[in-house]
């Protein structure tokens, strides 16, 4: 049977059941394979009618756009597609060959190595010399590829903690210390239950919430109670200037923890370096999310025993691919401490100051929304304030409640603007509910 047969059969079959998404599908590959790029155009557009979310046939109508050089049309589903968090190497070739009409031939040749970097398949020998070509004649720059295991040899490692603190020196937050003891803490201490269900110990925590609350505390304390190894990534960790480079320091930086399992692998600032690819220009953001999340897949490399935590300021820029599961599909909201909380940091920020009759009571509930760190700013401007009065009297003077008093009410707590902010987003961009919890705290209902 020839191919005309084939797609006469396959219509007359779609006639009986026209909803039949595998058969429309099928129709459409085989219009496409026979260069009848019109008429796939139609039935992949069909098809999506009946199941609008599908990637594949997506990707099928993006591919049939470019062979008809509807170049935009082509770059807008394509685009779509990657900020799906859809690695497909065929996807990549597309995206480099529309970069490359597009004249980014840069971007074109990057996305283009790390396609058949998946897929040799994909080579294209005369794509590459129309795309050196390009390259040598426009000046743009090209350079180093994706992480490889030749350059593991060179990557010098980052120093690894062995935290002692543990939950019992962070005070109050006791629903979050136990959100993450149910995720990470438990399956450590008893990996056979885990094992038993079939289940990886590991997995991503993302902490959200207004700075200074403690989120970076409450990682290292995650690993102290696991007696676990402790990395802290910043962003000047990662980024570099050099295109792949990034990746590859990611990529470094997981292998490292891989190593050194139990871990605990800890991103501050993550929206940084995961802000959402939607709203990115440049291929080279977009590559380094495509890698975070290939290693937060474990997909080539094994991530048992390695914990992932991160902590941000502001999640709604975050790729939504990130709150997939088993990526960051733990959603923790840090919130400013409450009271029994605040007497706590309270007692710990003066312990080593010299006071007299102090009753930290009223100040722990002067302080509501203080951060930690507005804790800490409010008993540094009572110590300056006694350190003045010591010069003057030529001796140490003790702190007093009414010094506290004085310097809670010279700062306001910085938490309120961010509060600000983040109150629009649980109120008009909370569709799923994820902040929720913002609502709670502010005590508005939806």
């Amino acid at each position: 049977m020839n191919y005309a047969d084939i797609i006469k059969n396959l219509r007359e079959a779609l006639t009986y059941s026209p909803n039949n998404v595998v058969l429309r599908k099928q129709l459409a590959d085989m219009l496409y394979g026979q260069m009848l790029y019109e008429e796939a155009e139609q039935e992949y557009k069909a098809t999506l009618n009946y199941d609008p979310h599908n990637e594949s046939v997506k990707l099928g109508l993006a591919q049939t756009f470019y062979a008809l050089k509807k170049y935009d049309a082509a770059l807008v589903v394509t685009e779509e597609l990657l900020s799906l968090g859809n690695n497909e190497a065929a996807l990549l070739m597309l995206y480099a060959r529309l970069l490359f009409e597009k004249q980014s031939y840069k971007e074109a040749y990057d996305h283009y190595k790390v396609a058949i970097s998946s897929n040799g398949h994909l080579q294209d020998k005369e794509f590459e010399e129309k795309l050196n070509k390009a390259i040598s004649t426009s000046g743009q720059a090209v350079s180093v590829s994706v992480p490889s295991e030749e350059t593991e040899k060179d990557f010098i490692e980052r120093d690894m903690e062995r935290p002692t603190v543990t939950f019992k020196e962070v005070g109050g937050m006791d629903k979050v210390k136990e959100e993450i003891s149910l995720k990470v803490i438990y399956p450590m201490q008893n990996p056979q239950i885990y094992q038993a269900y079939g289940k990886k110990i590991g997995g991503g925590i993302l902490m959200y919430g207004p700075p200074g609350c403690g989120k970076t505390l409450l990682a290292r304390a995650t690993a102290g109670e696991i007696k676990a190894g402790f990395i802290s990534v910043g962003i000047n960790d990662v980024l570099d200037m050099w295109v792949g480079n990034s990746e590859k320091n990611l990529h470094q930086i997981f292998q490292q923890a891989r190593r050194k399992a139990p871990c605990v692998l800890f991103f501050d600032e993550v929206d940084a370096l995961g802000a959402s690819r939607s709203d990115m220009r440049r291929s080279e953001g977009r590559f380094l999310i495509n890698q975070f999340l290939n290693e937060l897949d474990g997909v080539e490399y094994s991530n048992e025993g390695v914990l992932v935590l991160a902590a941000t300021n502001s999640p709604w820029y975050l790729d939504a691919a990130f709150r997939r599961p088993g990526r960051f599909d733990r959603l923790i909201f840090v919130q400013p401490p409450d009271k029994a909380a605040r007497l706590g940091i309270l007692q710990i920020l003066l312990r080593e100051v010299p006071t007299e009759n102090l009753d930290l009571e009223p100040i722990a509930k002067a302080t509501e929304d203080f951060s930690g760190a507005d804790l800490k700013a409010v008993v540094d401007l009572a110590v300056e304030a006694k350190i003045t009065e010591s010069f003057k009297t030529g001796r140490p003077m003790p702190l007093t409640t009414q010094d506290l008093k004085a310097a809670t009410s010279r700062h306001v707590p910085t938490t309120r603007e961010w509060f600000s902010a983040a109150k629009n987003y649980a109120l008009y961009a909370n569709e799923s509910g994820l902040y929720d919890d913002i609502l709670k705290y502010l005590k508005i209902k939806k």
